[in-house]
């Protein structure tokens, strides 16, 4: 009897020892995953100044003033602008290159 005893005693501390492991894994874990959800709201406010900022960057206005003041840029005359009209294009029988094919 008492060896049962001691065999279910050794049984339940193991038992008691692997819950709390478990549980402080569990509570680890939780933790970094609170970090990591944190950490990617933070990207996404850097994401989202980021876009604002290339807008920004890239606006016409801003493009055409530094042609026209730091690269000299102007529009060209009307006399050396040539409209080209393109002739539209077949979707079927044609390849990568647009011409058809043999």
């Amino acid at each position: 009897m008492a060896r049962v005893s001691l065999i279910l005693l050794a049984f339940f501390t193991a038992c008691a020892l692997g819950l709390v492991t478990s549980q402080h894994k569990a509570r680890k874990l939780f933790i970094e995953l609170g970090e990591a959800q944190e950490q990617s709201r933070q990207l996404d406010v850097e994401y989202g100044q980021l876009q604002l900022e290339s807008s920004t960057w890239a606006m016409h206005a801003r493009v055409e003033k530094i042609a026209r003041q730091s690269l000299r840029m102007r529009p060209p005359e009307s006399g050396r602008v040539q409209m080209i009209e393109l002739a539209p294009r077949s979707v079927a029988g044609s390849n990568a290159t647009g011409s058809a094919a043999p």
